[in-house]
């Protein structure tokens, strides 16, 4: 599940394309991204997966024969289809930054200002990570990103643990040319064991084919 994804003109897999993640089916999730992992979904459909795309409200486009994509406008609407989609995948990449609260009520109409202050009351969304991780099973792979400030590697660890990802991507928005705003990336890819490989900054589209690289070899290891 793949967050922001920049527009490709559509492609389809050149036979050098079409590596070892042939075949394979992955349901990637976008829309609102913590690492934004863009291209990530446009690089494993090259090689020969299947994908799966939930998004939600977006003004990129995706455009790839090997892409269905489905729109959603709410984190239960995303929960709903991550939950439907997962159980036929192989390989779940969560990348969306699905908000943790929304509103216990919702108007249809606009919101008359009546007073000085207004109390809006939340409740917690569905953790799709989190469920995912405990539908998973052992022929399955999940992938999760994060992206910190302070105390990073600590925090990715945990995430990995508590949402049951096999594989972290992280970065950290200490690090100039990261995370939002920005067409560059630098990420650090975690596994269960704690490995850590390190990236230097590069283009949004190389730090994709890292992603996709580094979920390759795990398919494998």
């Amino acid at each position: 599940m793949v967050a922001d994804p920049e527009i490709l003109e559509e492609i389809a897999p050149e036979p050098d394309d079409v590596s070892d993640l042939d075949n394979s089916e992955w349901e990637e999730d976008s829309g609102g991204d913590d690492a934004d992992p863009s291209n990530a979904e446009i690089e494993a459909a090259m090689r020969g997966a299947q994908v799966q795309l939930v998004s939600g409200p977006s003004s990129e486009e995706v455009s790839h024969p090997y892409i269905i994509l489905e729109m959603v406008v709410s984190a239960d609407q995303m929960f709903k289809a991550c939950i439907e989609k997962f159980p036929k995948s192989d390989i779940g990449i969560l990348a969306a930054a699905v908000a943790d609260y929304k509103p216990v009520t919702v108007s249809n109409q606009k919101i008359k200002k009546k007073s000085d202050a207004l109390n809006v009351d939340l409740v917690k969304t569905h953790d799709i990570a989190a469920e995912l991780g405990t539908l998973k099973t052992g022929k399955q792979l999940t992938v999760g990103f994060a992206l910190e400030t302070e105390n990073e590697i600590e925090n990715a660890q945990r995430k990995i643990q508590s949402k049951n990802f096999d594989l972290i991507v992280l970065n950290s928005l200490k690090d100039k040319g990261a995370g939002f705003g920005y067409d560059t990336n630098k990420i650090s890819i975690i596994d269960k064991e704690n490995n850590q490989e390190d990236f230097q900054l590069k283009s949004k589209k190389e730090a994709a084919k890292d992603i996709v690289d580094a979920i390759t070899k795990k398919v494998h290891s």
